[in-house]
């Protein structure tokens, strides 16, 4: 039961990073449209902390 928490863990924080580089990129290229991957880097943020 543990290795599963931890594996899914490891997904949410991997999707956490992909969308946090997903919002830099976007807040380089295109500013005014950032916030569309701002939810995703915080939901996967906060499943990867094990809040929800």
């Amino acid at each position: 039961m543990e290795e599963t928490t931890n594996e899914s863990t490891k997904s949410y924080w991997a999707y956490a990073l992909i969308s946090l580089a997903v919002m830099l990129l976007l807040l380089w290229v295109k500013p005014e449209w950032f916030w569309v991957a701002l939810p995703f880097f915080g939901t996967y943020l906060v499943k990867a902390f094990g809040v929800i």
